[in-house]
């Protein structure tokens, strides 16, 4: 457990919250950046822990990163600084179980590019999401040059990246930056109800996370095999041969998996 990010752990449902807590707004520092990847290799390694939701609480999920650092970090500084970035971003986007990031208020810029690496992102209908690092005379640095296009298509991330404006809920929705809106009250306990039924879901999740995480970054040809072996992998596993006598006995949609 970190000073500013902490996992919690709902062990019944087998959900594992990341909680950034650093008030008053979250703003990410380098420890911040450190701890995330901290408690996501925290919840990856949790045997309680089937599923993760990182949270910002019901404020803000993070206004980006802490500014007050910056006049003082020059090149050779950042080159460091950046490591750590795209480290704790790559630790939680290959988290092997689903993670859903809720968004309360403002997501800017690392803060974006937090709920960026995760699978699903849960928003508050009053929030507001962006990179807004141009207008700073910067670039994202945690992946938001990456994930953005490759979730909402070349086009709209070059005009999101370039223009560095927010975008409230509607439109975010309506280009999938986003995958659900719900009242500002309701999301965090939406997003635990999904998390907890991929919770429950067959050890075949993680193999499929594995497939498209490191798939998508291949020639295609090499993303098949990557697929074939993950697809016979699957059937060595203890909730292949339950879901299989399940759908013979019963019908599909009726296992109980262990996660194994």
């Amino acid at each position: 457990m970190g000073e500013f990010v902490r996992l919690e752990i709902d062990a019944p449902r087998r959900v594992g919250t990341i909680r950034m807590d650093r008030p008053p707004m979250n703003a990410i520092s380098d420890q911040v950046w450190r701890e995330i990847g901290e408690c996501a290799q925290e919840a990856a390694d949790h045997a309680d822990v089937g599923a993760v939701v990182v949270w910002g609480g019901p404020k803000v999920f993070a206004a980006g990163a802490d500014i007050k650092q910056f006049p003082e970090i020059d090149y050779q500084a950042m080159k460091v600084t950046g490591t750590v970035l795209q480290r704790s971003m790559d630790l939680l986007a290959r988290v092997p179980l689903v993670t859903i990031a809720v968004v309360n208020g403002y997501a800017l810029g690392g803060g974006c590019e937090v709920a960026l690496a995760c699978d699903f992102r849960f928003a508050a209908d009053n929030a507001k999401l962006g990179q807004p690092e141009v207008l700073l005379g910067l670039t994202p640095g945690a992946g938001g040059t990456q994930r953005l296009p490759r979730l909402v298509g070349l086009s709209r991330a070059k005009e999101l990246l370039f223009s560095g404006r927010m975008v409230d809920m509607v439109e975010a929705h309506r280009i999938g930056l986003v995958d659900e809106v719900h009242p500002a009250d309701d999301v965090y306990d939406k997003a635990v109800e999904a998390a907890t039924r991929y919770a429950a879901g067959p050890f075949a999740l993680r193999l499929i996370k594995q497939a498209i995480e490191e798939g998508t970054e291949l020639p295609i040809d090499q993303g098949l095999r990557l697929e074939q072996s993950l697809f016979a992998e699957a059937f060595g596993t203890d909730d292949a041969r339950t879901g299989i006598a399940s759908f013979l006995e019963s019908g599909p949609g009726k296992a109980e998996f262990t996660g194994r």
